[in-house]
């Protein structure tokens, strides 16, 4: 039995490929407010019950940097688990709250990629992720360039 081997290299993505990640995520109560206190964000539709039941949603309202924080650790194993570096995230676009009890499912698209001119050992790979709740609703997105180590010669 082969050992598991964390991430790709460089030669291995393929600019328009998809990788429909396996790990996924239900968010708890305890995660929303663990990630709250950590965080220090204390507003109250992510910790008082009785404040969101009488706001837009009616419900306690997921933290969106947990959401992102979530679907990044999520991709690590398929796309930056050999990285040197994550070298910029953008675009990040919260598509729709995220609830308690909500189960996370994300999706990568390879978009490009270039070898990088100052090291001949590594390259860069421009992806964007698509995370969806257990409805196949899209919740978040965004786009990131990661530096990745190319396979050893």
């Amino acid at each position: 039995m082969k050992a598991f081997e964390l991430g790709n290299y460089f030669e291995d993505f393929e600019v328009g490929a998809f990788v429909e990640h396996q790990l996924s995520k239900t968010i708890f109560e305890s995660d929303n407010n663990l990630f709250s206190l950590l965080t220090m964000n204390m507003h109250p539709l992510h910790t008082n019950l009785d404040y969101a039941e009488h706001n837009q949603h009616g419900k306690i309202l997921v933290v969106g940097t947990l959401v992102f924080s979530l679907v990044v650790g999520m991709t690590v194993p398929d796309i930056s688990g050999k990285a040197v570096a994550n070298l910029v995230y953008e675009n990040i676009e919260h598509l729709a709250p995220v609830f308690i009890g909500d189960s996370l499912y994300a999706t990568t698209e390879i978009l490009a990629k270039q070898e990088s001119k100052s090291k001949s050992d590594r390259g860069v790979v421009y992806v964007e992720t698509i995370a969806r709740n257990q409805r196949q609703e899209p919740v978040l997105k965004f786009r990131r360039k990661v530096l990745i180590k190319k396979r050893p010669i």
